[in-house]
């Protein structure tokens, strides 16, 4: 079997194995390859320890970013290119780390350390492809299955059970039930992962096209990392005129019907997070309400994200969808232009998404009557951008020094005469043009005057 391999790589490659030492691409790079995939990275084991890595790349850059784990980067043409000492490890005390790390010269010690057996393959363009563990099978089988024995490697790192789910996710594999057993078994480990780790993998996850056969597949291990969110499984609706799902599965099938861009992935992922928490029967009628929960399912998402360390903007984004997700249900000509004008294009654009995700997620009866006004609401948009619109204070005919010259002294009388024009520009009442708005704001003048 021949991989294409990037001459910068094939280069190191071939510098290295002169120099006597046996060396291989190894890992994700491998598997990408054989899935006809284009790796992002390409990264080097080889049985050179790192100060003869050093001595072959003598007269190149060289970067010692992890000499003790026998890591160094070579800064080639093709962009930095991490090269590490064959090595076997010690035990995982924390359940993170190794404890130790002993540099070896057999590929095959240092293959029996991975994870998955779809990473633990190596290449090299003169000896071939190295599997010793069965993983290109297991690609083609799109199967996912630990290295040895499930309980070992997940005990050693635990956040290896999240990339399982991420790797199922991204590559549409089946977990071995074997492995599948071991993450659901290890899942409590997770408590030894930091958040940014954790979040990463979460990332991964939900914008990947599997994500809803995860939460569905493996719930009792997102609660480990949200236990908040266990009280959405089973939790039946009471509208079976709307929802056919319960508020696990309603977020699964939400998730999956949004793009694959994680602020909307992770809206989808909370917007009903508070739903078991505000939820009312209505004696009467016997239908379930769920009054406040937009409200709540924010305040909800901002807590776990803030835990989880997420970046302030994307934390902020996710909080204003998830409070303005419901979609509506009745023609307004106005609240497209008054989203606008609050949110900003970016965030009207993600919220129209996010309602369309959330109607597909409902009855099949339901999402054919919304749909349509969704697609008017998304024209909507475009005419109103195409057409330049007035949607913010800077885009109004008039300005401060035109409302001091009509004899306002006041700063705050300033604004708040502004933010009046502005409404009323909204609402469709009147015209964004210079004379119009300079005579209503001596109205509203008049009317600051009486109060």
């Amino acid at each position: 079997m021949t991989l294409s391999v990037p001459g910068f790589v094939a280069q190191t490659l071939e510098a290295l194995e002169a120099a006597g030492y046996e060396s291989y691409v190894v890992g994700g790079c491998v598997r990408d390859a054989l899935l006809g995939r284009e790796p992002h990275d390409w990264d080097i084991a080889t049985a050179a320890l790192p100060t003869e890595v050093e001595r072959v790349f003598a007269s190149r850059r060289l970067i010692e970013t992890g000499m003790r784990h026998g890591t160094v980067t070579l800064l080639s043409s093709g962009g930095p290119l991490e090269i590490t000492t064959f090595r076997s490890e010690g035990a995982y005390s924390d359940g993170r780390r190794p404890d130790a790390v002993t540099f070896v010269r057999d590929i095959h010690e240092d293959l029996r350390r991975r994870d998955f057996t779809i990473n633990a393959m190596a290449y090299s363009p003169s000896r071939g492809l190295r599997d010793d563990f069965g993983g290109q099978t297991d690609l083609e089988t799109r199967t996912l299955r630990c290295v040895g024995k499930p309980d070992e490697r997940l005990g050693e790192d635990a956040l290896r059970i999240l990339r399982a789910l991420r790797f199922a996710a991204r590559y549409a594999l089946s977990i071995a039930p074997e492995t599948d057993a071991a993450l659901r078994r290890q899942r409590e480990r997770l408590v030894n992962v930091s958040a940014e780790r954790i979040f990463t993998e979460i990332k991964g996850i939900l914008i990947s096209p599997g994500a809803g056969k995860m939460l569905l597949s493996f719930p009792e291990i997102f609660f480990s990392v949200f236990p908040e969110m266990e009280p959405m499984l089973g939790f039946d609706q009471h509208r079976a005129d709307v929802h056919v799902y319960d508020v696990w599965e309603h977020t699964a099938h939400a998730l999956d019907a949004a793009p694959t861009d994680t602020v909307l992935r992770l809206t989808m992922f909370f917007h009903d997070i508070g739903k078991p928490s505000t939820f009312s029967l209505d004696p009467t009628t016997g239908l379930g309400h769920f009054y406040g929960h937009p409200r709540r399912s924010a305040e909800m998402a901002d807590e776990i994200l803030r835990r989880l360390r997420c970046d302030n903007a994307t934390r902020e984004a996710v909080k204003t969808l998830v409070e303005n997700h419901p979609a509506p249900t009745q023609d307004n000509p106005r609240s497209i232009r008054r989203l606008l004008s609050r949110l900003g294009e970016e965030q009207t654009r993600r919220l129209l998404a996010v309602w369309r995700a959330d109607v597909l997620a409902h009855a099949p009866e339901t999402a054919a009557e919304r749909l349509p006004l969704l697609a008017k609401y998304a024209q909507e948009l475009e005419d109103l951008l195409h057409a330049d619109s007035c949607l913010s204070l800077r885009d109004l005919a008039v300005n401060g020094q035109d409302i001091l010259a009509l004899g306002v002294n006041a700063g705050p009388a300033v604004g708040k005469i502004l933010r009046s024009l502005l409404e009323e520009i909204l609402d469709e009442k009147l015209p964004n043009e210079r004379e119009s708005l300079l005579r209503r704001a001596n109205e509203i003048k008049g009317g600051l005057k009486n109060e």
